[in-house]
């Protein structure tokens, strides 16, 4: 009888094994793309368009051409004289930064949003920023394309709003109260997993598609294995910029996807001197 009783699941067992199969069956309630995020990436990915396309799209959206002018205007960007139009920011920020800026804040509308859990979204969505703008720094020092690394590192980490917002409804569903840290372990091993479903959903570039999967486990990457480094690496430098008492700088160098990427303990001295620019670039996106 006792070994019957050990045997039954708790409560917050069987809450883990009903999340485990809504991910195997594709139950999991995937965010939509928001639809100009959607157009931003299409334009980026387009040859033909130009900066007049992207001033017509932004314009078409209200309140992320305000944020594209805020974002524009911060320290980040430092402009010389404050940036008056959309014209003006496209010339003066250029196409690309700027459906940069234009994506990241659409997004932010659409796939951040977890009600009951806000301090941890932010917690995530600042993480995300801070690995986007470390990719960028990681991707010219290899000399591989900026524009890629960015919607790497930004969207490395996709799933983790999604597993927490799913498992906060089902806990509420079966009032299974779950301890922070059993929360965040669950964020923490199944994002990936969910992540990959994202990415298959929205289209994604199938070299982010890749770094969401495996830039924690680069070595099973079939493809894109620099890709996948380069997040990798965008991730730790991110974690030592925003929460340095969890990731110390002995941790951070002695990580060992830096000598994967053929980077020296001068390059990461490069890397770290990029710190004031990242965190003014996360504190400018951080809408």
């Amino acid at each position: 009888m006792a070994s019957e009783i050990g045997s039954v699941a708790t409560p917050v067992e069987r809450l883990e094994q009903d999340f485990i199969r809504k991910i195997e069956a594709g139950e999991v309630e995937l965010p939509l793309l928001p639809q100009a995020a959607s157009q931003v990436l299409a334009l980026a990915a387009d040859p033909a368009s130009d900066a007049a396309k992207l001033s017509s799209l932004i314009h078409q959206d209200q309140a992320l051409a305000a944020h594209v002018m805020r974002i524009a205007n911060s320290p980040a960007y430092m402009p010389r004289s404050p940036v008056v139009s959309l014209q003006h920011a496209v010339a003066m920020l250029g196409i690309t930064l700027l459906s940069e800026i234009a994506f990241t804040a659409s997004l932010k509308s659409g796939a951040f949003k977890v009600p009951g859990h806000e301090d941890d979204v932010k917690r995530l969505w600042r993480h995300s920023l801070a690995s986007g703008a470390f990719a960028k720094e990681v991707a010219r020092m290899r000399r591989v394309n900026v524009e890629s690394a960015y919607l790497c590192g930004l969207l490395h980490e996709i799933g983790k709003p999604v597993v927490l917002q799913t498992v906060a409804t089902l806990a509420h569903a079966q009032r299974v109260t779950l301890e922070k840290s059993v929360l965040h372990g669950w964020v923490d091993g199944y994002h990936s997993r969910v992540g990959a479903l994202i990415a298959e959903k929205w289209s994604l570039p199938k070299q982010v598609a890749a770094a969401i999967q495996y830039y924690e486990d680069y070595d099973h990457a079939d493809s894109f294995r620099q890709e996948c480094l380069l997040t990798c690496a965008a991730d730790r430098l991110a974690s030592h910029l925003l929460t340095p008492d969890d990731m110390l700088e002995a941790t951070l160098r002695a990580q060992t996807v830096f000598g994967e990427l053929n980077l020296y303990p001068n390059d990461i001295n490069q890397l770290l001197a990029r710190k004031d620019h990242v965190l003014a670039v996360v504190n400018a996106l951080n809408l």
